[in-house]
C-alpha cells in the first residue's frame, strides 16, 4: 500500500487537531470532515444553516484542490446535519456546487457537531485524471 500525502493548504484554517484536511493514497483523496470555519479560522457557529453549508464545500473543493483532485473527480460525499428539515436546503446548495457531478452520497442526521456547528461534509475523490 502507497504511503498517504498529506495535504493542509494555506488558503484554509489549520486543523484544529491531530489531522489532515486531505490525504492522498492510491489513486485517491480522502478528504476529513469539513466544518463552516472561514480560512481565516472564524467558526460559523452563529450563521444561517446555508452560509454554514456554502463555507463547508468551499473548504471541501480547496481541500481536493490542494490535493491534486476536484469537485468532478469526487466518488463519494458524506453530509452530516443536526436538523434534518435543513436537507433541502443543502440539496439546492450542493447541486449548484456539484454541477453536473453526482458522486454517491449519504445525508446523515446528528444530535450535534462541534462547536455548535449545523453540517460537517467529509468526501472521497480520484487524483490524477
Amino acid at each position: 500500500m502507497a504511503k498517504g500525502i498529506e495535504s493542509n493548504p494555506g488558503g484554509m484554517a489549520k486543523p484544529g487537531g491531530h489531522y489532515s484536511h486531505a490525504v492522498s493514497a492510491n489513486g485517491f483523496v480522502f478528504v476529513s470532515g469539513q466544518l463552516p470555519i472561514t480560512p481565516d479560522g472564524v467558526k460559523l457557529s452563529e450563521a444561517p444553516f446555508e452560509d454554514q453549508a456554502g463555507q463547508v464545500l468551499a473548504n471541501v473543493a480547496l481541500a481536493l484542490q490542494a490535493a491534486g483532485s476536484s469537485i468532478e473527480q469526487l466518488v463519494q460525499v458524506r453530509v452530516y446535519v443536526t436538523d434534518i428539515a435543513s436537507w433541502p436546503a443543502f440539496n439546492s446548495i450542493y447541486a449548484a456546487w456539484a454541477g453536473s457531478t453526482r458522486p454517491a452520497r449519504a445525508v446523515v442526521p446528528v444530535p450535534e457537531l462541534h462547536f455548535g456547528f449545523k453540517i460537517e461534509v467529509e468526501a472521497v475523490a480520484l487524483t490524477g485524471l
